[in-house]
């Protein structure tokens, strides 16, 4: 199936395909804003794991050039071809199409039986040993 550059760039790319004013209905354009707005978290959650504001970066490689995202490494929007920075097309497609899919199941089943998360004790200090009998 190919390349496509990765970093969350391809799918905030095929954003572009969604037309939130051609939606009359306001149920189905609420829906397209959520799954435009998912499209765009795996490149705003690298942005900030990278000490960047994700939505300014988000906003930047929309008005990139196609390609364009953003090195985590330089912090600069460039082209990720050029950089190595790419993705396989099936991994990307299918992560997409199996999160539709769950995203179908919950929206149609109307309940979810989860776990609560466990509390994690607090770790311990910074790994130092004790001043053994030290004033």
């Amino acid at each position: 199936e190919g390349i496509v550059p990765g970093g969350g760039v391809a799918l905030v790319n095929a954003v572009e395909a969604i037309k939130l004013d051609s939606i009359d209905d306001a149920d189905e354009r609420t829906g397209a804003a959520i799954i435009v707005r998912a499209l765009e978290e795996p490149i705003r959650q690298l942005a900030q794991n990278a000490g960047l504001e994700g939505s300014v970066v988000v906003s930047q490689v929309r008005e990139a050039a196609k390609g364009n995202g953003l090195n985590v490494e330089t912090g600069q929007v460039e082209d990720l071809f050029a950089a190595g920075i790419i993705d396989p097309t099936m991994v990307t497609r299918s992560a997409l199409q199996n999160a539709a899919s769950i995203a179908k199941n919950i929206l149609t089943t109307e309940a979810v039986v989860a776990e609560p998360p466990e509390k994690q004790p607090a770790g311990a200090g910074a790994g130092m040993p004790d001043m053994g009998g030290m004033m």
